[in-house]
């Protein structure tokens, strides 16, 4: 299942960002409306999440693995399932417990690059 393109410009058309941290999470949003995205949503816990995903399946997401008091891997279980690219964000790094079942999912260090941010979103397809 290929993500929807916005109007052609090579950029999923709906992101989701899981992000418990509303800088963090407001910084990939401005970075991902400059790069081209036309629709960001923006949630901080498991169970909002899982709502936008009911109500609206994204064709990509950052999930950052630790949030406030659960982690991300329920949300990342049912993207794996409808078939949604998706990138954990970890300010862990190789620390980071990952399930076996997602470990092989690309990560992204926090704080990261534009450029691997970008890089992420490009290499979408795959996931």
């Amino acid at each position: 299942m290929a993500p929807a393109l916005s109007n052609g410009s090579g950029w999923p058309a709906d992101v989701l960002i899981v992000e418990d941290d509303p800088i963090i999470a407001i910084d990939f949003e401005d970075r991902l409306l400059g790069f081209g995205v036309t629709g960001v949503r923006t949630v901080g816990s498991v169970t909002l999440a899982l709502d936008a995903i009911a109500k609206r399946t994204p064709d990509f997401a950052l999930l950052d693995v630790e949030l406030i008091r659960e982690t991300s891997f329920a949300i990342a279980e049912r993207l794996t399932a409808l078939k949604v690219p998706f990138v954990f964000v970890t300010g862990y790094g190789a620390e980071a417990r990952i399930p076996p079942a997602l470990a092989g999912r690309p990560r992204l260090q926090k704080p990261c690059s534009s450029d691997a941010l970008e890089a992420a979103l490009k290499l979408r397809a795959v996931g």
